[in-house]
């Protein structure tokens, strides 16, 4: 897999770190680059270990699928991105201020915008790929749009969160499309 197939991977997995991120800096009320700090480690944290257990959980039965690992790869990205498409249409705006950032709360927004990187962890026990230098790659994108997420979200509100949601659930199902056809010998 291509570097910057594995870099727009990246960005499709942070598109939910990002729409949360949108939301915290919304609530907070004066800008906070200690918490905006600690928000996007745990999120880079989590969504970079999240592939890597992915993987290993793939590598032990992958000798089984072997012969459709094109298309579970394909499966798994696109119901990852269907569903992230489906939650941005489907979710009302959060609109309740609250700027304290809470350690159980911030470990459950971890835990939960990084179970797609556990999926797409999966589909890459099937691929040529460098697990490590994708969960760094993975991890250090999430940090950067987390960030950007909490700077953005408190200067302009949650009016990206949406847009951010729908452009990873496309990008990761354009990505699961695209491995499905280079394996038919499409592309």
């Amino acid at each position: 897999m291509a570097l910057w197939s594995v870099f727009f991977v990246a960005l499709g997995v942070s598109a939910d770190a990002f729409a949360v991120a949108l939301g915290k800096g919304l609530h907070m009320r004066r800008f906070n680059m200690r918490n905006a700090l600690i928000i996007a480690a745990a999120f880079g944290l989590f969504q970079g270990v999240m592939p890597v257990i992915g993987w290993f959980l793939g590598t032990q039965f992958a000798s089984y699928i072997t012969g459709i690992d094109h298309w579970v790869a394909f499966v798994l990205l696109g119901l990852i991105g269907g569903k992230m498409l489906w939650e941005a249409f489907s979710n009302p705006e959060d609109t309740e201020i609250d700027d304290r950032l809470k350690l159980r709360e911030l470990l459950v927004l971890s835990v939960a915008t990084s179970v797609d990187a556990l999926a797409v962890g999966l589909s890459f026990a099937f691929l040529a790929i460098s697990i490590t230098e994708t969960a760094v790659l993975i991890a250090a994108t999430t940090f950067v749009l987390t960030f950007a997420g909490i700077v953005i979200g408190h200067r302009a509100g949650v009016k990206f969160r949406r847009p951010a949601e729908i452009a990873g659930g496309l990008i990761l199902i354009l990505i699961g499309t695209r491995i499905l056809l280079d394996h038919l010998g499409i592309l």
